[in-house]
């Protein structure tokens, strides 16, 4: 698959061939539902918790009689059954991670990236490289190039200037080539990388 490569500034900057084993393929929903779902159980904090019966704070003293009330038997006031009492089989802090194999997590990538190429949200660019490291800069590119919600992947290193320049600005998000992500990837309308982080990719997928 061969894609046009422009600059910052929307100029042409030749042109490169992406590996059809990473950006042709053609995309599987159930390979991505089950990366983003892995991803999605991976963060969650699992820190819900509630208070037991043996954690209720309240006298451990007989609550009434065992017989001659006319009601039924009950020895503590921390039972389920009554008004701030514990819960019973309630949630607890836990991992809700799971393990999914190493080579599905390199196929829903492989997938995630075809499926932005195969959309036409795949954008190629030479680098990240500013002449003036400015907010307002980056803004005008970003502008200027149409892109709203816009992902951007650079190589084994982002572009330091850039980042600086981008991170006040709302919808634009830099990773560097490792982090690079099914659930990023998807989530934002357009997605960026350099040619340094095609090379990257493709060394890292292939």
């Amino acid at each position: 698959m061969k894609l046009d490569v422009i600059k910052l500034d929307s100029g042409a900057a030749g042109s490169i061939d992406l590996s059809d084993d990473v950006f042709g393929l053609e995309p599987r929903g159930d390979i991505l539902q089950r990366v983003v779902r892995w991803q999605h159980a991976k963060a969650q904090a699992g820190t819900h918790s509630v208070l037991g019966r043996s954690e209720v704070s309240y006298s451990t003293k007989k609550i009434y009689r065992q017989k001659g009330t006319g009601g039924a038997r009950h020895g503590s006031r921390k039972a389920p059954i009554f008004r701030k009492g514990g819960v019973y089989k309630g949630p607890t802090p836990r991992s809700h991670a799971f393990d999914l194999p190493k080579k599905v997590r390199a196929l829903g990538l492989r997938h995630a990236l075809s499926a932005k190429a195969t959309a036409g949200e795949l954008v190629i660019i030479e680098d990240l490289n500013l002449a003036d490291a400015k907010t307002a800069a980056v803004a005008k590119a970003v502008r200027e190039n149409g892109w709203k919600r816009v992902l951007v992947i650079d190589g084994a290193e982002v572009n330091e200037n850039f980042a600086r320049a981008a991170r006040n600005i709302e919808g634009v998000d830099i990773l560097p080539s490792m982090g690079a992500n099914v659930y990023d990837i998807l989530k934002r309308d357009t997605l960026v990388i350099t040619r340094a982080g095609v090379e990257a990719l493709e060394a890292r997928l292939k």
